[in-house]
């Protein structure tokens, strides 16, 4: 049983379906809606969406991403990254609507494995050595019912309900003082309309800006970032806030940025989400004999790796994998979290360190009125540093990556 139906929810059913497992899918909402805003899929995700039978829907629906560019708050140009084949993978980076991600891998899931659960929310389970009795509740009231399971997968995401069954006390949420807006509007082609545009740095302001749709060129996803506080803990976190226009606004309004016209994107969104970048700290272990996390649920980060999905795309095909290959599930989740959780904690870590934000910073420092060309600003040592930091938090070898076996198990 997998209790959430996100992205690492979905991928999981698709992954043990095509592993020959069965398995069920169970989430509170009372329906699945493409909502949210925009979402970069890394290569090592897309190679494992693909092996899924899902990369012609992502190639239709999403953008093939060829760029990260880094600027300064007038549009200078600091780093320029190739992304996904323009870097040298066998698979594209995709830039997507979140909400229409998970619709595609909803459609994928209702034809292979059958309908989600919803309305359904998860209380408490209790396990054996020969499985998993699992308390749920009807959302809309009823009485409680036990259902008795194999394998308990939570996959509920950054407030998962499993998460705090298995580690009920001195897990908080981490806030890094930084708020966040995000939204989507039309707006003319930004770059060459496949570049994830970031200008600024959160320790001031930050802008990022790119297309997400095949089917709506004009449609562009923007994230705002603006340090505001220092570091600390937060008792929780609205995903869904609405926020407002006047609140993100002034912090750019004496931009002068040649890219975007940043007050007419703000402006023409028909919704602004606001919330504070939050992660929780790495565990010593996530789960338990038979139950184990997934996703956000094991390992909230920063979203500035583009690495959130992704490595919920990964953790489902390694789950699966384990599972498919082991015939004890108590050792399959063993081999599982012994694979996925060092590479993820050590990512929440460096994501935590905003590796990049104190060059461009420095970058403002040093010309404060913008500059002609970078080589007048930073070294070619310090350009260096900084895309390499970059790499450390987005990538994973390109030769590995390519010839890397395939994890399905047929």
């Amino acid at each position: 049983m997998i209790i959430g139906a996100g992205i690492g929810g979905l991928t999981t059913a698709l992954s043990l379906h095509a592993a020959g497992l069965d398995c069920e899918v169970v989430d509170a909402a009372g329906a699945l809606r493409p909502l949210g805003v925009g979402i970069n899929l890394q290569p090592h995700a897309v190679r494992e969406l693909t092996e899924l039978g899902l990369g012609d829907a992502l190639a239709a629906t999403g953008v093939e991403t060829t760029f990260m560019t880094f600027t300064d708050r007038f549009g200078g140009e600091i780093l320029a990254l190739p992304r996904g084949r323009s870097a040298g993978y066998r698979w594209p980076q995709f830039s997507i609507h979140r909400g229409e991600l998970q619709m595609i891998l909803l459609a994928a899931v209702e034809e292979r494995v059958g309908p989600v659960r919803l309305g359904v929310r998860f209380e408490a389970f209790e396990q054996d050595g020969d499985g998993v009795d699992v308390l749920l509740r009807d959302v809309a009231g009823g009485e409680p019912v036990h259902e008795r399971v194999d394998v308990l997968v939570g996959a509920d995401g950054v407030h998962s309900a499993v998460r705090s069954r298995l580690h009920p006390d001195d897990d908080p949420l981490r806030w890094g003082g930084i708020r966040m807006w995000r939204g989507i509007a039309e707006a003319d082609r930004v770059r060459d309309g496949a570049t994830v545009l970031v200008a600024g740095s959160n320790r001031d302001a930050k802008f990022v800006a790119y297309h997400i749709s095949a089917t709506d060129p004009r449609l562009v996803n923007w994230v705002a970032e603006v340090k505001v506080d220092e570091p600390g803990l937060v008792k929780e976190a609205d995903w869904s806030r609405a926020g407002r226009l006047e609140d993100v606004a002034r912090h750019f309004a004496h931009w002068e940025y040649r890219h975007v016209d940043i007050p007419a994107l703000l402006a023409g969104s028909e919704r602004i989400l606001e919330y504070p970048m939050c992660d929780r700290d790495p565990l010593d272990w996530w789960g338990r004999g038979r139950v184990t996390l997934l996703g956000d649920a094991a390992h909230p980060m920063y979203p500035i790796g583009s690495n959130g999905g992704s490595q919920a795309v990964i953790d489902a095909r390694v789950l699966a994998r384990h599972l498919a290959s082991e015939g004890d599930p108590v050792a399959a989740l063993a081999g599982y979290e012994a694979e996925r959780r060092p590479p993820t904690s050590a990512l929440v870590l460096a994501h935590r360190s905003l590796p990049i934000e104190a060059t461009i910073s420095l970058v403002a420092e040093r010309a404060p009125r913008g500059f002609a060309d970078i080589a007048d600003v930073l070294t070619e040592a310090e350009l260096t540093a900084m895309a390499e930091a970059q790499h450390g938090i987005t990538d994973m070898d390109v030769r590995a990556l390519n010839t890397r076996e395939s994890w399905s198990v047929r």
